[in-house]
This record gives structure tokens, C-alpha cells and sequence, in this order.
């Protein structure tokens, strides 16, 4: 769990996207999200399978964009 510890005068709207970002940045709300139901084995594997062939495109065309010759 995220700590933000709020300075003397700080206001309670800087602390608090404080601790937002700090919960952000830890991956919080996407694993609370993905947990918030059960996903079948198989599920999960076509889901993630999915997310990689989709990275995996994303770093083709990545790379044909800078690997052009002018």
C-alpha cells in the first residue's frame, strides 16, 4: 500500500494526487480491475497470447517507420 506523508500547509488536493499517483504508479487499480472477476485459464491464455501478438506488431511497425532509407 502507497504512503504519502503530507508536509506542514500542504493542501489536502496536492496530497491526495499525490497518493494517486503513487497507487498509479505501484499498478493498483489495473490489478484490483483484472481480479475483479474470475477469468478462465484458457481465457487468460488467449488474452494474453492476444497482448503479445499485438506488441509484437506494434514493434514491427516501430521498427519499419526508423529502418526507412531516405
Amino acid at each position: 500500500m502507497p504512503k504519502v506523508f503530507a508536509r506542514e500547509g500542504e493542501a489536502f488536493q496536492i496530497t491526495l494526487r499525490k497518493f494517486k499517483k503513487s497507487c498509479e504508479r505501484a499498478g493498483l487499480l489495473s490489478d484490483i480491475k483484472k481480479n475483479n472477476y474470475f477469468e478462465k485459464p484458457t481465457v487468460a491464455r488467449r488474452r494474453k497470447a492476444k497482448e503479445s501478438r499485438r506488441k509484437a506488431l506494434k514493434l514491427q511497425r516501430k521498427m519499419r517507420r526508423y529502418n526507412k532509407s531516405f
